[in-house]
């Protein structure tokens, strides 16, 4: 993929969510939210302060984030659906 974000923004993968429930019923689509899951496929160099000092990424590629519900862009790249948003929307990293 041909696709480098900007700046401290991130292009990430949402990770499918589990199809059946802890009880083994199993979730039809329609009831299934978006998962606010992913990975990152590729990141920028980071923001600039004002100074012009470059702050560096806290993510990298292939680092699995969770991030907010509405966070990021939606886009189809290469006729995948992916997301952009910038690195403030991501929650945390899960190790």
């Amino acid at each position: 993929m041909a696709f480098k974000p900007l700046h401290d923004r991130v292009l990430v993968r949402r990770v499918e969510s589990e199809e059946k429930t802890a009880g083994g019923l199993i979730i039809p689509d329609s009831a299934k939210e978006k998962p606010a899951e992913g990975e990152v496929i590729a990141a920028g160099e980071g923001a600039r302060k004002d100074s012009g000092e470059l702050v560096a990424m806290s993510v990298k590629e292939g680092d699995k984030i969770l991030f907010g519900k509405w966070s990021g862009t939606e886009v189809s790249l290469d006729g995948e659906d992916l997301l952009i948003m910038k690195e403030s929307d991501i929650l945390g990293v899960m190790g």
